[in-house]
């Protein structure tokens, strides 16, 4: 029983952790309605040209891009856009998503982002806007050698682990 140590157990628990964070993430996109309005999180290449191939069923639906490099991001957008390019952290995403749901009204949003980020950016999202819908989609990581996914699935567990003891930013 000597490998029972409080460290083994704690990579053990940290592991099985890991593997549930993976297991709940969503792994396809909720169903869009015509009127529902995108919002795409910046911060991987995959995500405004996903959301750009959602909304091609839909050319009225609104479309969204949240954080730092907005601009840059959705310049080559084949739809039009709407940007905010202010914040710069998940965090920050929902107070900016949360801000134009209040000035629009509206009731029903998709959220756009990776599927490794998607766990804690809906997390921080339903927090900021408890009483709106969210229909999650998320981008695969298609294209990308397991080690990188894994890294990033590690780094966004850590960081869905951070912000449940109430670390939002960081």
């Amino acid at each position: 029983m000597k490998f029972l140590t409080p460290s083994f157990v704690a990579l053990g628990l940290f592991v099985i952790g890991g593997m549930l964070f993976k297991s709940y993430a969503p792994h396809s996109c909720g169903e869009i309605m015509p009127d529902d309005a995108l919002f795409v999180l910046t911060g991987d290449v995959r995500r405004i040209p996903f959301a750009m191939r959602m909304v091609r069923q839909y050319p009225a639906t609104d479309v969204y891009v949240i954080g730092a490099g907005a601009a840059d991001a959705a310049a080559d957008a084949a739809h039009p856009v709407l940007i905010e390019s202010e914040s710069k952290s998940t965090y920050q995403n929902a107070m900016a998503i949360r801000k134009i749901v209040d000035q629009t009204g509206l009731d029903r949003i998709v959220l756009v982002t990776t599927e490794d980020h998607m766990n804690r950016a809906e997390y921080l999202v339903r927090h900021e806007l408890p009483e709106t819908e969210i229909v999650v989609c998320p981008a695969t990581l298609y294209g990308m050698p397991a080690t990188k996914r894994l890294e990033r699935w590690t780094t966004e567990y850590i960081k869905y682990l951070v912000t449940l003891i109430g670390i939002k930013e960081g």
